[in-house]
């Protein structure tokens, strides 16, 4: 089941995020902004991203989606992919953590 991705390159902004649009099994897309890229682990030999819906207020609680990017070595859209261990998760919840607290 293939991923559209659209990117829309609009710089004007300096808070503009990348979007991405997610499918879901039952085939309903959902926009979403990348709100944290976290790069290449070492332990984990990929990249990760955080996802929250697009258009949502910002004080208003929100599922975030996280998941592992694997890029294509050709330079084209990667894929996302589930991202199933613990150390992942915890990995990512820590990065999280240190963002949000340096946003504040």
């Amino acid at each position: 089941m293939a991923h559209e991705h659209n990117h829309d390159h609009d710089h004007d902004h300096s808070h503009e995020h990348e979007m991405i649009t997610l499918v879901d099994d039952e085939g309903n897309e959902t926009l979403y902004e990348i709100l944290l890229t976290i790069d290449g682990q070492e332990e984990f030999k990929k990249n990760y991203v955080l996802l929250y819906p697009a258009g949502v207020p910002e004080d208003e609680d929100v599922e975030l989606q996280a998941y592992a990017y694997l890029e294509n070595e050709d330079g084209s859209e990667g894929e996302l992919l589930q991202i199933e261990t613990d150390e992942e998760w915890n990995m990512i919840e820590e990065v999280f953590n240190t963002f949000m607290s340096e946003e504040e």
